[in-house]
């Protein structure tokens, strides 16, 4: 990752819509790879021979590894430059690709895989610095709504893509559909990318790295084995046991750390360390949706893994335009309201799910989710940016990493609690009913939380001027 010297670019001096669209389309390869692999899973088992537990390491060894890359990703921003380090991150993504496309064992594929995540886990906290960098604070609500519409759009089309691909091709046509789409993204941002993060030349801790990677990868790992091999399996407890003891040790180092790898004087702005509180909660009650609508269309009401996924699509692709438009509207009134109102609906519509049944229709699920991704596109996307605008330019690179890690948390979290606490409440002796009181149970849990997140979102403040950017830099710098 050579170091690139060309001048860093002021806001104004060049044409941010070309950017946009190189970043965007990286950031869309990046999370439509996410998905598109579990629908291929039992395609992928029976042409390598693998089991179920075996194969769904494809899936867990992305999340893990992009969950490590993020924390580190501050630390690269600010010692390499937006040009080098994007380029780079985009040169892993497609060799991971190109590996998996050409995979011809289960070793194979996962050396792609964690290729793959190691420049995703890059990709996605340094696409929103630089966005936050190249918009003045009265235009960052649009350009995250456009970084919303990507997150929800790719997600909501990689399922129904990978099952049609799998159907017709062979599992590896997956990724040689995403490997052009890379190839070109990686080339058009070779010669339109600009310099907009300033280097610092932070020096190497190699002990940061370490405990960060055992921290936050203990904890990963943990939580995303809890919902199936339970809380009190030894792997879980000694998992989450390493994690939590190495992010004490990692918290405590940076904060003595004259340029700590990741900064949690973050934390010390009330209304970033509120928004963020509240996104990861958001996230959580989203996981219900993506998790636990499936398995409960699926496995109890009969429903195919196609009519599962066609329920969740006009949710996902209402949350996916609406993103752009809650946007603008954060930039003309803020983020308070939006996160209220948006808040209520998602409350509100969470806790319809608490008295499903046998008898409960497709049309029903299909549209309260609907509504209940609207209440999620008016809070996740704005309290995210009301937040970040809080922050002094040399700490949004930080800000970024932090948001993006604390998801990824919230998203491991929020599978493993939602699926234990519906298989811990179900009741299999009153038949299916009974089963689905699991299901009402984890909703339950979700609507809960979002309505804690609900009376935490009346405390946010639409301050956003220069005055309070400028205080705010002399209390966190």
């Amino acid at each position: 990752m050579g170091i690139d010297q060309e001048a860093v670019q002021p806001r104004e001096t060049f044409n941010k819509v070309p950017l946009m669209i190189v970043l965007i389309s990286g950031a869309f390869v990046a999370i439509l790879n996410q998905t598109l692999l579990g629908t291929a899973l039992p395609h992928i088992m029976q042409d390598l021979h693998l089991d179920a537990n075996t194969a769904q390491w494809l899936q867990s060894i992305f999340m893990l590894v992009n969950g490590i890359m993020i924390p580190i990703t501050a630390f690269l921003i600010e010692r390499f430059t937006t040009r080098g380090l994007f380029l780079t991150a985009m040169s892993l993504f497609a060799f991971g690709t190109a590996v998996c496309a050409a995979a011809s064992n289960f070793g194979i594929l996962m050396a792609g895989r964690v290729a793959q995540a190691a420049g995703a886990g890059i990709i996605m906290p340094l696409m929103q610095t630089i966005l936050f960098l190249i918009f003045p604070v009265e235009k960052r609500g649009s350009a995250m709504g456009m970084f919303g519409l990507v997150i929800a759009f790719a997600p909501a089309i990689g399922p129904t893509l990978s099952g049609w691909l799998v159907e017709h091709f062979p599992w590896r046509s997956l990724f040689y559909v995403i490997l052009p789409i890379v190839m070109i993204d990686l080339i058009v941002s070779y010669f339109i990318l600009k310099n907009v993060t300033k280097q610092t030349f932070p020096q190497i801790d190699i002990l940061s790295i370490l405990f960060s990677t055992l921290g936050f990868g203990g904890l990963l790992y943990g939580f995303s084995t809890a919902g199936n091999s339970g809380w009190t399996s030894d792997s879980v407890i000694i998992s989450l046991i390493i994690g939590a003891i190495f992010l004490v040790w990692f918290i405590r180092r940076q904060l003595k750390l004259d340029h700590p790898i990741l900064e949690f004087k973050v934390f010390k702005d009330k209304l970033f360390t509120l928004t963020t509180a509240i996104g990861m909660i958001v996230f959580i009650a989203m996981i219900g949706s993506a998790i636990i609508l499936p398995l409960f269309m699926q496995n109890m009401l009969g429903f195919s893994a196609f009519e599962s996924g066609l329920a969740l699509l006009p949710g996902a692709l209402l949350m996916g335009f609406m993103n752009p438009i809650t946007g603008r509207l954060f930039d003309k009134y803020g983020a308070k309201w939006l996160a209220v109102g948006g808040l209520t609906i998602l409350t509100a519509t969470t806790f319809m799910f608490t008295n499903l049944s046998n008898a409960t229709t497709f049309t029903f699920i299909t549209v309260v989710n609907t509504v209940r991704m609207l209440g999620i596109a008016m809070v996740m996307m704005p309290a995210t940016t009301a937040g970040l605008n809080q922050l002094p330019d040399h700490l949004i690179p930080h800000g970024t990493a932090m948001n993006n890690t604390m998801r990824q948390v919230a998203g491991a979290i929020g599978t493993a609690l939602l699926v234990t606490v519906m298989s811990s409440h179900a009741l299999p002796e009153k038949g299916i009913n009974g089963i689905i009181h699991g299901v009402n149970v984890s909703f339950f849990v979700a609507g809960t939380s979002t309505l804690i997140a609900l009376i935490m979102s009346l405390f946010i403040k639409n301050a956003q001027d220069e005055g309070v950017k400028m205080i705010n830099e002399k209390r966190i710098g």
